[in-house]
């Protein structure tokens, strides 16, 4: 029976095509190894071996990987091509919205643990918002004395994921690694009262240790209510439209930018107790990580202002803000 199947599939003399066919259908679709191919086949498996890689080549075999995974390492090398970023992360938008920090938190977690076991970090800055929560909580328990974590934004008392002293601790805490605290609220009154308050040597030397960090992760602010900065954060006197109507798409560090990614004119940004936007450019490890359609915007302005160098997001988000930020790149933005 075996002679008779394999004289079946197995002329004496198959023209070339025929015997590329048969043999990419036998590897690929039936599953058979490149020896069995070569026995059914009367020929040897070197022959079948040039055959599937030529089949490779030529276009006649083309593989498609099914998996959402797919089309998000797609969306991470484009990111990263067209915004020299160093790394984006792209993960599967979830179905629930309320999951995206949590997905992202722990994408963050896995990637810092990446830098910490490969690098020599010796300071790692930390902003707020529920994703950097998520973050820590993801964190694995290392055992670095040699690390100083360190807050880079004041912050409030409203709850943990607006309290960067909670998330700084508590990632030092997981780490065992030191802790050093920027003990601000997040606005000063005036900006001469911030100059005044980061003139005060406990303050000078909290912004040496935020400017000496190795990698800093922060989250980006959009102007919705499901901002944590637009609830409870705003000093009194300032309002979500007057800072929309200054051009404020969202804010990095309590200071808020335009769509493409500049400051805006407004004291606010003066009066902001962290380090200046530009002075992110020279930490090595700038990590945005944030998602959410409606941080779509904020995150498009980001990309454009070339502050960080590394995108964790959810895809439908970072393919939306990906597409606004080339748009106003080409001068068609709005």
């Amino acid at each position: 029976m075996s002679q008779n199947r394999s004289a079946s599939l197995a002329p004496v003399a198959l023209p070339d095509e025929q015997m590329q066919v048969r043999v990419v259908w036998l590897y690929y679709m039936e599953g058979r190894t490149q020896g069995e191919i070569a026995e059914a086949l009367s020929t040897n498996r070197l022959r079948v071996n040039k055959i599937i890689a030529e089949a490779r080549r030529s276009g006649l075999v083309t593989i498609t990987l099914n998996s959402r995974l797919t089309s998000c390492v797609a969306l991470e090398q484009q990111l990263a091509a067209e915004f020299n970023l160093t790394r984006a992360i792209i993960v599967p938008t979830p179905e629930d919205a309320e999951l995206i920090p949590v997905l992202l938190g722990q994408a963050a977690a896995d990637y810092l643990t990446q830098l910490l076991n490969g690098g020599n970090i010796r300071g790692v800055g930390v902003g707020w918002g529920a994703t950097l929560r998520e973050m820590v909580r993801h964190m694995p328990s290392l055992r670095r004395p040699d690390l100083c974590v360190n807050s880079v934004m004041g912050g409030l008392t409203h709850g943990i994921e607006i309290n960067t002293f909670d998330i700084a601790s508590d990632l030092a805490r997981q780490l065992n690694a030191e802790c050093a605290y920027l003990a601000a609220p997040i606005y000063a009154g005036s900006p001469a009262s911030r100059t005044a308050i980061i003139k005060q040597d406990v303050f000078e030397t909290a912004f040496r240790q935020i400017e000496a960090n190795d990698v800093i992760v922060l989250s980006i602010g959009d102007m919705t209510e499901r901002s944590l900065l637009m609830r409870y954060g705003l000093p009194s006197n300032i309002n979500i439209e007057e800072l929309l109507a200054a051009g404020a798409c969202g804010d990095i560090l309590g200071q808020f930018i335009d769509k493409t990614g500049r400051p805006i004119e407004h004291a606010i940004n003066r009066c902001a107790i962290a380090p200046e936007l530009e002075a992110l450019r020279a930490i090595p490890n700038v990590v945005f990580a944030s998602g959410g359609l409606n941080k779509a915007q904020a995150i498009a302005a980001v990309l454009l202002s070339g502050l960080g160098n590394v995108l964790i997001c959810d895809e439908d988000t970072a393919r939306q803000a990906r597409q606004l930020a080339l748009d106003l790149r080409a001068g068609n933005g709005s």
